[in-house]
């Protein structure tokens, strides 16, 4: 699903205009980026949680030459579904 099917979904269920619709999904995610941005964690009740990790440096191999070089660390963004969700989707 697209930002744009969201946008439309919302339209359909609430009955509102699809402008206000896109803006209300614009200001959620912004949102959700605003928080990662500043390394917080994200729970959305029976959704799930979006969480910013470390992630240390390591040793890695470059796959096109086979040379072996350092990945330098990094932070990377994590969901995990809550039970309710894992409930829902895999039936």
């Amino acid at each position: 699903m697209r930002k744009a099917e969201i946008v439309d979904a919302l339209v359909d269920k609430v009955g509102i205009s699809r402008q206000q619709s896109g803006s209300i999904v614009e200001l959620f995610l912004s949102a959700i980026k605003e928080s990662l941005g500043k390394g917080e964690s994200v729970k959305i009740a029976e959704f799930g949680s979006f969480l910013v990790r470390q992630k240390n440096e390591r040793k890695g191999r470059n796959m096109k030459t086979g040379d072996m070089m350092q990945i330098k660390p990094r932070k990377v963004v994590r969901f995990k579904a809550s039970y309710q969700f894992k409930k829902s989707v895999l039936k």
